[in-house]
């Protein structure tokens, strides 16, 4: 199986939404996600099962993931104290789920002597028991930096290298990524790579918005056939404004006008001015042809205008648009309960991803007054 698009780890289940197997399906489908990578086992032990039931939490999630067609890999951290156990741990679980391909954690504990015979047993077993099946190799980003890693012995066995591309303490995805595929490059065997991107939060530092569209440009930029990013609860618990970030930043060409557009209208249909605001420049100015208005405060008046009088309980829907990072434009439709309709056009100036200045016209509302009258230019 050849992976593309995007994907996310999952490393403890429970932590998950609540361990909700559904919620878990219904984000990742929402986010586009193409697959999803789970922890099935660790060390020669089988991984997210609960300790306390013995009830195995993989299952349900993977049964999930399925019903929205999304591929399922499991990834499990060796150790190579007994790679015998490690390899038939790793058989067992794959063809217990049917999984779609497998990532090796390689890190640390192969960094003593004596273990580049663990890892070519290791292998060896795998490869005997799965012919084959997909593998993945997952480690450092810069292998220069680390060559007790046995990695010619994993990856002659493994078809990707998967490397875990954290750019922690820095500020410069690109520069770092350029790097590491280039010191691969001059590594044998050459695997196709697919980088895991930071999505959490260590010691103070995490990614930004501009950074994770700045590693999906590199990515692409490279040819590179897909990515991930580690990990799902991190990034939902402590950074849920870059989940979003993932989730509207589409695989496929020329997706920022498509991800903008759509963002947008899903937070209108919220009918919340608070969240629509996170979208905003605390400085941002909003221009309409009734008025010009400064800052979040004042241009939070005008949505709960639009929410709560002109429009009331309205479900919207994106139209037309277009636009590049910086630039946007859309059309949008409304539909309430009591019978009214009405269409917007607005216009966008965006920076670090957050709207500097919106123009809006706001065409007449059937069976309402006019609002904001702006011819767009």
């Amino acid at each position: 199986m050849t992976l593309q698009g995007k994907g996310f780890f999952i490393w403890q289940i429970r932590f998950c939404e609540g361990g909700d197997a559904r919620a878990i399906a219904l984000l990742a489908s929402e986010a586009g996600m193409s697959h999803v990578v789970i922890k099935v086992a660790d060390g020669p032990a089988a991984y997210n099962v609960d300790l306390k039931t013995g009830i195995d939490l993989v299952p349900s999630v993977v049964e999930a993931l399925r019903e929205f067609g999304i591929g399922v890999w499991g990834w499990h951290y060796v150790y190579g104290r007994n790679p015998k156990a490690e390899a038939d741990i790793a058989i067992r679980r794959i063809k217990q789920f049917d999984l779609d391909g497998y990532v090796l954690d390689v890190e640390a504990p192969f960094k003593y002597s004596g273990k580049d015979k663990a890892a070519e047993l290791f292998m060896n077993y795998l490869r005997t028991g799965l012919g084959d099946f997909p593998l993945a190799l997952s480690s450092y980003r810069y292998p220069v930096f680390h060559p007790q890693i046995p990695w010619k012995i994993f990856l002659e066995k493994c078809d990707f290298n998967m490397p875990q591309f954290y750019w922690v303490g820095a500020h410069n995805p690109r520069e770092q990524l350029m790097r590491s595929v280039r010191e691969f490059e001059n590594m044998q065997p050459n695997r196709p790579i697919i980088f895991t991107g930071a999505a959490f939060v260590e010691h103070g530092w995490a990614p930004t918005a501009g950074e994770i569209h700045e590693f999906f440009d590199s990515v692409k930029e490279f040819d590179l056939e897909a990515v991930n990013f580690w990990e799902w609860m991190n990034c939902r618990k402590n950074l849920p404004e870059l989940w979003d970030t993932i989730k509207y930043r589409q695989w496929g060409d020329d997706p920022e006008p498509s991800a903008f557009a759509h963002r947008y209208i899903d937070i209108l249909n919220t009918l919340d001015p608070s969240q629509i605001l996170e979208l905003y420049h605390t400085n941002a100015y909003h221009v309409t042809g009734e008025r010009t208005v400064h800052g979040v405060d004042a241009i939070r008046g005008w949505y709960e205008k639009l929410f709560f009088e002109s429009l009331p309980d309205a479900v919207f829907s994106v139209g037309k648009y277009s636009g590049t990072r910086e630039s946007y434009r859309l059309e949008w439709t409304a539909n309430t309960s009591s019978g009214l309709t009405g269409t917007g056009s607005e216009a966008f100036l965006l920076l670090n991803d957050k709207i500097l200045y919106h123009f809006t016209f706001l065409s007449e509302v059937k069976e309402a007054q006019t609002l904001a009258l702006l011819a767009l230019p």
